[in-house]
């Protein structure tokens, strides 16, 4: 049993790392991982909704019928998305103005609703949670990631989560490669990632 549970959480930290393995979730990825902060803020609410739902949906999986199973899945994920955007309205503001559209298409996002449809609804509620960790956490880690090269590149930077402080890497000679920070450099970035990973499974 402890054995089970230990590969459902690490699959998610390799095996199935939502952006770079099973390449879901790409909206957000690409979106706000222009710094590390606003990357590790988005990892930590994704991940909170996806433990929380899977839970709940492994809970109640013998009680919601299979025909109406995806909206039942959707109320759930939307009202854990409420309760993170009201907590993260009273705690972390900056942050939520940052994050923006973001948080509330959260509700939408294919990770946390094909978690709940192909694991929490087939499994029970230990497993769910051991799933939607491990997968949460592999996506704040990729998103911490590929905002970090970003963020470095294109600002010589480094922002700290959950706080104010911002770390210059560089010296004040370095003219930073803003493209990094731009849309079509998100594409180029993730690309590059996607291409390592390939290189290193293989």
């Amino acid at each position: 049993m402890a054995k089970t549970i230990v590969q459902e959480f690490t699959k998610g930290l390799w095996e199935e790392i939502p952006p770079f393995r099973l390449v879901l979730g790409l909206c957000p990825v690409l979106a706000v991982t222009k710094s590390v902060a606003n990357g590790v803020g988005m990892g930590v609410a994704a991940t909170f909704v996806l433990v929380c739902s899977n839970i709940l949906v492994s809970m109640l999986r013998k009680s919601i019928p299979g025909q109406v199973r995806v909206p039942c899945f959707i109320i759930i994920i939307a009202t854990f998305v409420v309760v993170v955007e009201l907590v993260m309205q009273a705690f972390t503001y900056p942050l939520f103005l940052q994050l923006g559209i973001f948080i509330p298409l959260i509700v939408v996002n294919c990770i946390i609703l094909g978690r709940a449809e192909a694991f929490a609804f087939k499994n029970g509620v230990v497993a769910s949670t051991a799933d939607g960790l491990g997968i949460g956490v592999g996506f704040t880690i990729a998103l911490a990631a590929l905002a970090g090269i970003r963020e470095v590149f294109g600002a010589g930077t480094i922002s700290i989560p959950f706080s104010d402080t911002v770390i210059q890497v560089f010296g004040p000679s370095f003219q930073p490669f803003t493209f990094m920070v731009e849309a079509p450099g998100a594409f180029v970035c993730l690309g590059l990632v996607l291409a390592i990973m390939n290189l290193v499974g293989k």
